[in-house]
């Protein structure tokens, strides 16, 4: 115990000789000063303990009533009541044991009114109510679950200087303190100490180290605890498991995920909704939705009942490969399991049918839940205008777009971005940009992916000078640009021959340390080439491999392009060979251009047998 008592040195100065305040007197003096909201109420119980003595006598009978709900438990429907049955036990003659008193306590505890249990404790202290572990413990939990971890460890000291002995529970309570507040590595070093003071951690102790490993993404430490309690004798139960093996779920190790599964079945585990709802998550965003979708027929086949996040993982992922009919099984068998759709079911099934361009039944699913009383949320009609703005049917949209306010709801910055794009693609840049304004006027802040939309469709249309205007007003909004933003105003202002601002922009994007995908190195290829910089254009396609990003076929064929373009066969040449090694074919542009130069009576002869040797070892392009 001496180790225990030179770890809590800091509260000391708490608990002078001779002093009639006890530590835990001077604790609820500091704890009261801080500035938390919900404290008000229960220091009125704390700074008035008048207010007791102005309540009438109890009565007996009552207070026998309230006492007896539940076994060997207090159950309340509201915070007064309990407050009246702690006034009468406090007013009894004889008054209630401690064990009592505990109960009560423990029951405001359950109703999450902590800070009232804080100040009812001090009540009893003022009442010469004599303390136990148990309701020490209730305090510490109370500090715990207020995130006041150290003002926990003092009460630890306190029970030391009363010599009582902390019990398993009560160290555990401060090891899920620390937990809640990530500083897993002091929860590890108080559990280590727990052990060598002689203390068995239960399974509550395992699982909430457990818990806390997992939370900061330490999987192999959980799993090292795992079989650590095993050699211990305390076997673990379906949620330390299911911690574990959503851990490894969100790792992506799907395979130990289920080499864990199958442990905890041969030890007579079965797995609950949360250990198959990880699983099936974890496999559909890897892509293995058959995996998953077997997985949860097995779970419903297990009688384990589907509820509806379960459902929702599936269905979306299902969706999103346009399996619709398998997705509406799903929802079948949610409703055989009678686990109710909610609207992001839905969502994710009208999501699924405009993804198929099956904007008539995304519609249906949308009248269904008006007609249900299941009102569509501001997600149900941006799914269905992204519907209508991808098939081009842009007066429904906007007709969609319009029922949002007449419906109470308010657009968002979604909303607005998907007619934007919806707009421009269409060719519409008079009603996009309005639509621009408008959300500003609306009190919607444009974000990166509004200003994407409106500078892809001005470029697209001719309108570069205004994308650059946009562009400069983004930058002084603070939004930072990304590197699709750059990519589509360098190929807008290539297309408008604006080669010396294009080249100024491909510099900030390295000032502004981004850097350059295949697609912005292609676009820049090209212009050095219509610009007559073939040079330039060489070095830049070779400082783009040595920068990490790897050629295509497409900056190949750029890059062959414009060698032939500028009469340079042997240049030409050289890269042919290159991605013909690399394992590259020509596109249709190129070999056009091939077989022009190669009809041509002006061919040098050395190019054609060269072009044509090319053609029988690698077969990069087709010479008729």
């Amino acid at each position: 115990m001496v180790k225990w008592r030179s770890a809590f040195v800091s509260t000391s100065h708490l608990q002078q000789t001779g002093n009639s305040k006890s530590s835990i007197s001077v604790l609820f003096l500091l704890f009261a000063r801080r500035p938390i909201l919900h404290l008000r109420r229960a220091c009125i119980y704390f700074e008035m303990p008048c207010l007791y003595t102005t309540v009438s006598s109890p009565n007996t009978e009552n207070f026998v009533n309230v006492r007896s709900k539940g076994k060997h438990q207090f159950q309340f429907d509201k915070i007064d009541e309990a407050l009246t049955l702690f006034n009468q036990m406090i007013h009894s003659h004889p008054r209630p044991s401690v064990v009592e008193f505990t109960q009560l306590l423990s029951s405001i505890v359950r109703m999450k009114h902590y800070v009232t249990a804080v100040f009812l404790i001090r009540q009893m202290e003022l009442l010469g109510i004599q303390h136990n572990v148990y309701t020490l413990t209730i305090l510490v939990n109370c500090f715990c679950r207020l995130h006041y971890v150290g003002f926990g460890f003092s009460v630890l000291a306190k029970m030391f200087k009363l010599g009582l002995r902390p019990n398993v529970v009560t160290f555990s309570t401060l090891i899920n303190g620390f937990c809640n507040e990530s500083k897993v590595s002091r929860a590890v070093k108080l559990f280590n100490d727990m052990v060598r003071e002689g203390y068995q951690p239960n399974l509550i102790s395992y699982s909430t180290i457990v818990n806390g490993l997992c939370k900061i993404g330490d999987t192999s430490g959980a799993i090292r605890l795992l079989r650590v309690m095993e050699k211990r004798g305390c076997a673990p139960n379906i949620l330390t498991y299911s911690t574990i093996i959503d851990c490894l779920c969100k790792d992506e190790n799907i395979t130990e995920a289920l080499k864990l599964l199958s442990e905890m079945r041969l030890k007579g585990i079965p797995p609950n909704v949360v250990t198959y709802s990880s699983l099936i998550h974890a496999m559909c965003n890897s892509g293995q939705w058959e995996e998953g979708m077997s997985l949860f027929k097995e779970m419903v086949a297990n009688n384990v009942m589907p509820n509806v996040v379960t459902c929702n993982i599936l269905v979306d992922a299902i969706c999103k490969e346009g399996l619709i009919s398998e997705a509406h099984d799903v929802v079948e068998k949610m409703f055989q399991a009678v686990v109710r759709s909610d609207i992001a079911t839905n969502n994710t099934m009208m999501d699924g049918y405009c993804l198929r361009s099956e904007i008539y039944e995304a519609r249906k699913v949308f009248d269904l839940l008006v007609d249900t009383g299941c009102a569509p949320n501001i997600v149900s009609y941006n799914t269905l205008i992204n519907g209508y703005c991808k098939a081009k049917r842009m007066d429904e949209a906007m007709k969609l777009f319009h029922e949002i306010s007449d419906k109470g709801y308010i657009p968002d910055v979604v909303t607005y971005t998907i007619l934007i794009k919806g707009m421009c693609e269409v060719g519409r840049l008079s009603a996009a940009l309005e639509l621009f304004r408008e959300m500003s006027t609306h009190g919607q802040i444009p974000d990166q992916m509004t200003y994407s939309a409106l500078l892809d469709g001005l470029c697209k249309h001719g309108h570069t000078y205004e994308a650059l205007e946009f562009f400069q007003t983004m930058l002084n909004s603070g939004l930072e640009p990304s590197i699709f933003h750059y990519s589509v105003l360098l190929d807008g202002l290539c297309q408008v021959r604006e080669f010396k601002l294009a080249r100024e922009l491909f510099r900030q994007i390295f000032v502004k340390a981004l850097h350059p995908n295949i697609y912005v190195y292609t676009i820049m290829i090209k212009a050095l080439f219509e610009e007559g910089r073939a040079n330039e254009a060489r070095e830049l396609f070779r400082k783009m491999e040595k920068g990490g990003c790897l050629p295509n076929s497409c900056s190949y064929n750029a890059m062959v392009q414009g060698f032939l373009q500028k009469n340079e066969m042997s240049s030409a040449m050289q890269i042919l060979h290159e991605m013909a090694d690399r394992g590259f074919s020509v596109d249709a542009h190129t070999e056009v251009m091939l077989v022009d130069i190669l009809s041509s009576d002006e061919t040098n002869q050395t190019f054609s047998e060269e072009v044509l040797k090319n053609k029988e070892d690698h077969q990069i392009v087709n010479v008729k």
